[in-house]
């Protein structure tokens, strides 16, 4: 739009602008009531000038100021006479005022002529009261004066006191100090305050040095002291472990008496009041050391605002006297200074774990921990080096037996310990290697000393401690005395000896060996009995040693015994255990030592041979072509029965029947195959049927005699043992039977062969058959016989003679 210039002539408006322009009758109807309301013009301003006719809305406006004017108008005429009455009234209060304006001047008058003398003593009152305040502060300073000077007095005389004053003395100075440091004002007196002030610091650090010296006193009584605590604790823990192990014993009898399910449920109140015991004991030990002087130099120094500076001093002087106690075992010999260095340490640690529970923060659980670590890590580092190097069982199970004990008595004060459990556990094997080796000693020492002749008891009480004490009693009734035993004098030894290993297992194991005791100590109980007694009586059986037929039977009879003895050593160690015996019942094994019982049966079986043998070598005095067979039988064979007799009647007395039958049953095929061997001698060049038949005859003896033996055994094992010795001379029996057959050839037949000759052989029956010739067939017989008919028997034997030949 352009913008219109002075000279410019006025534009007509047209007719449509004007119309669109110019306010409505509605436009100032709004306006007035917008006036009217008191409300915002500024809508109907900024609409007249947009439009550029801004002369209608101020027609409007002074329209509307006219109007106003008017309206005032009559309200001033309206309320004029009302302003002329108050004038009026406003002229009559003057005169008033006027009035009252003088009556304030008299009595303003008369109160200064009375105040007067008042003022005065206002005056002299404010000076008493300046110099009351005076007075009050010199009487305040003078009560501060005494009661520091009564505070310095006080602590003085607790310093005199020694120090059980030193801490009311720092109580006093510190009072002191925070007078000076606190007060309204300096103290009015300097001298005073210099000396209090030099006081102070001097008394701290007297204080200091008196907790100090004393401490340090009691650090050297308390490290004297923790030898004994130790060795207290560690004699009570031995006490109540024993106590433990008595009322353990007290119980296995009644263990086999109550009926308890397989977990075996027992009554353990008295194990629990042993240990409640042995925890009252392990309280009353530390309560027996006096700890008065530590938590006195700790209050001090907390006073002093040392706290921290004391708790290091304590730790680091305690880790130093640790240090030290460790060299306990380096100018002795372990097994001499052990019980010392273990007694020196659990001291050391009842003290610490008294101070961490009632130090009131002077130790924390990690420096404890730390400080048990460090010891058990020497402990454990010197039984290292001395374990590897013993080699005496014992000496290891003192070491281990007092450091099972020290673990117990250290896990009372809830200080970890299986590092040391398990470096005693780690050396379980070695201790029994060093215990087997004493007890291989000693069982070869018995062997070697034993006569192996039957023991001989006079006295009931050698009968109880031989037999009774280990189960081996073959009956409940005590036998009358002089008792001859059925084992010779080596069984109760090698029991003491088993004895003694199973309760020295049990007491490393049960105490420092861990894991299931029971478990490892049969295990260690099978070696001792494998690698210690059965290969020891198997190295005296395989060497023979000279033994004679009676040394060897009793060595057979004592291994009857010793498998009785075997059953006592399980149940032993169940009950050393605490296993119940049905548990031991139903894992019941094989006899251990049935090696060296099979070995000992052997070389019995091997002198009975020999002896046999011994007699049979008498059979070159046997005519093999006798004209008439031995009515009797032969020489030999009487003197093996006879002294077969005389073996028997020994044996039966100290020999299980068993045995005995097995030996009877050997010896009887041995007999058998040294008849064979008669027929088979190449010293033997011919027999005949005489021959045959006094070899019949000694079979007959043989046999008679297994018929007799068979009586020994029960009812129903006669016919079978009578049986199993006569099938033992089934060879023998069968070859004679082939020699006296009338049809050798017979045993050419597969059947018959099987049914009576199934045990020759093709080879033996050849040769024997070779050398078989019938009284008929002498050297100058055939002259006399030339035409005569051939024996029937003789042609069946060069049949068999003949077959055999081919066969081979």
């Amino acid at each position: 739009m352009r913008r219109k210039l002075p000279g410019d002539a006025p534009a007509p408006p047209s007719a449509g602008a004007g119309a669109a322009s110019a306010p409505s009758e509605a436009d100032l109807a709004q306006l007035s009531a917008a006036i009217a309301a008191g409300e915002d013009l500024g809508p109907f301003v900024r609409r007249a000038f947009a439009c550029g006719r801004p002369e209608p809305l101020l027609a409007s406006l002074r329209g509307a100021a006219r109007d106003r004017e008017a309206e005032i108008e009559e309200l001033c005429r309206a309320h004029f006479h009302d302003f002329i009455r108050a004038v009026d009234d406003l002229r009559s209060l003057l005169t008033d005022a006027d009035a009252l304006k003088g009556s304030l001047s008299a009595s303003h008058s008369a109160l200064l002529s009375s105040a007067a003398p008042l003022l005065a003593s206002l005056e002299s009152f404010l000076a008493a009261r300046s110099l009351a305040g005076n007075l009050s502060s010199a009487l305040a300073s003078s009560r501060r004066c005494v009661r520091l000077l009564a505070l310095a007095a006080r602590a003085n005389a607790h310093l005199q006191a020694g120090n059980h004053g030193l801490y009311l003395a720092l109580r006093a100075v510190d009072a002191i100090d925070r007078d000076l440091a606190s007060g309204p004002e300096p103290l009015p007196l300097p001298t005073l305050r210099r000396m209090l002030l030099s006081v102070v610091p001097a008394v701290r650090a007297h204080a200091e040095r008196e907790i100090s010296r004393e401490f340090s006193d009691w650090m050297v009584s308390i490290r004297a002291a923790s030898r004994h605590l130790g060795q207290v604790a560690i004699g009570r823990s031995a006490a109540a472990r024993q106590r433990q192990e008595e009322l353990r014993s007290n119980h296995r009898p009644l263990e086999e008496c109550i009926t308890l399910d397989d977990d075996g449920v027992g009554d353990f109140d008295d194990f629990a009041a042993a240990a409640a015991t042995a925890d009252a004991a392990d309280g009353a030990v530390a309560a027996s050391f006096d700890l008065t002087p530590l938590y006195r130099a700790m209050h001090i120094h907390q006073t002093l605002a040392l706290g921290e500076r004391f708790k290091k001093y304590y730790l680091e002087n305690r880790k130093l006297q640790l240090t030290s106690d460790f060299d306990v075992i380096a100018a002795t010999p372990f097994l001499e200074s052990h019980q010392v260095f273990f007694s020196q340490i659990a001291g050391f640690f009842i003290v610490e774990d008294r101070v961490f529970r009632t130090g009131g923060g002077l130790t924390s659980r990690p420096d404890v921990d730390a400080l048990w670590d460090a010891a058990v890590g020497k402990m454990v580092s010197v039984m290292e080096d001395n374990f590897s190097r013993m080699q005496t069982a014992n000496h290891l199970l003192l070491i281990t037996d007092y450091a099972a004990l020290l673990a117990a008595t250290m896990r009372r004060y809830s200080y970890p310990v299986g590092m040391l459990l398990d470096i005693l556990a780690k050396h379980r094997d070695k201790y029994h290697d060093l215990l087997l080796a004493d007890c291989r000693r000693q069982v070869a020492e018995a062997l070697a000393a034993d006569k192996f002749d039957q023991m001989l008891m006079r006295k009931e009480y050698e009968y109880s401690m031989n037999v009774l004490a280990f189960g081996i009693q073959s009956s409940d009734i005590t036998p009358a005395f002089p008792y001859v035993a059925p084992f010779s004098c080596t069984v109760p030894d090698i029991c003491r000896i088993v004895r003694s290993f199973i309760e020295d297992s049990v007491s490393f194991m049960a105490h420092g060996g861990g894991g299931d005791t029971y478990a490892a100590v049969k295990k260690y109980l099978g070696r001792i009995l494998y690698e210690v007694v059965d290969s020891s009586i198997q190295k005296l059986m395989d060497s023979g040693s000279g033994l004679s037929v009676s040394q060897a039977m009793q060595v057979a009879a004592n291994m009857s015994v010793m498998e009785r003895a075997c059953e006592f050593f399980t149940r032993h160690a169940a009950q050393l255990c605490g296993v119940p015996l049905r548990a031991v019942e139903r894992g019941r094994r094989d006899f251990p030592l049935r090696t060296s019982r099979d070995a000992a049966e052997a070389l019995l079986l091997r002198l009975l041979c020999a002896k046999a043998d011994e007699f049979m070598r008498q059979s070159d005095g046997v005519n093999w072509m006798a004209d008439d067979p031995p009515p009797g039988g032969n020489e030999y064979a009487n003197e093996v029965i006879i002294y077969l007799e005389t073996l028997t009647s020994t044996a039966q007395q100290i020999l299980p029947l068993p045995v005995l039958r097995r030996v009877l049953v050997a010896v009887h095929a041995h007999i058998s195959e040294r008849i064979v061997d008669l027929f088979l001698n190449d010293s033997v060049k011919r027999f005949n049927a005489n021959a045959v038949t006094g070899i019949d005859t000694d079979l007959k003896m043989f046999e008679a005699f297994a018929e007799s033996m068979s009586s020994l055994f029960v009812d129903s094992d006669q016919e079978s043992a009578k049986n199993e010795m006569k099938a033992a001379l089934v060879e023998a029996r069968q070859l004679v039977n082939l020699l006296m057959s009338n049809s050798p050839e017979n045993f050419l037949n597969p059947v018959i062969r099987e049914k009576s000759y199934n045990k020759l052989d093709y080879k033996k029956v050849a040769i024997i058959s070779e050398k078989f010739r019938d009284t008929s067939e002498s050297y100058f017989s055939t002259f006399g016989t030339r035409g005569a008919r051939q024996n029937p028997k003789k042609k069946s034997l060069d049949t068999l003679i003949k077959r055999l030949r081919e066969a081979s």
